[in-house]
């Protein structure tokens, strides 16, 4: 039986590929929301950013997401999108090293 593929995806900051599972999801809903999704289903459109508020802060001087979701991202959804990275980045993190432990 040959190995699994693993999808691939590219951070929309720093161009790096890596595992869809290792990427935040920040995703535009239908409704024109734009939030985090964590589980990487909801409807909608989606972005791929590396796990780091650094590029967050990077995609978000350089406005990947704007081109990334095919719509204007405004400064106040940029600030709460920062708010929830933050938040977000140690649940991220610990999920990732206790897949990479079940890998194992």
């Amino acid at each position: 039986m040959r190995p699994r593929k693993v999808p691939l995806r590219k951070c929309v900051a720093c161009q790096q590929m890596m595992p869809k599972k290792e990427l935040i999801r920040v995703v535009k809903t239908p409704q024109d929301e734009v939030l985090i999704d964590l589980t990487g289903k909801k409807a909608g459109r989606g972005a791929y950013l590396c796990g780091k508020l650094s590029c967050f802060k990077l995609a978000q001087k350089s406005r990947a997401l704007d081109r990334a979701l095919k719509h204007q991202v405004q400064p106040e959804i940029y600030s709460q999108l920062e708010q929830d990275f933050i938040r977000v980045e140690d649940e991220f993190i610990a999920n990732k090293e206790r897949a990479d432990d079940e890998d194992e």
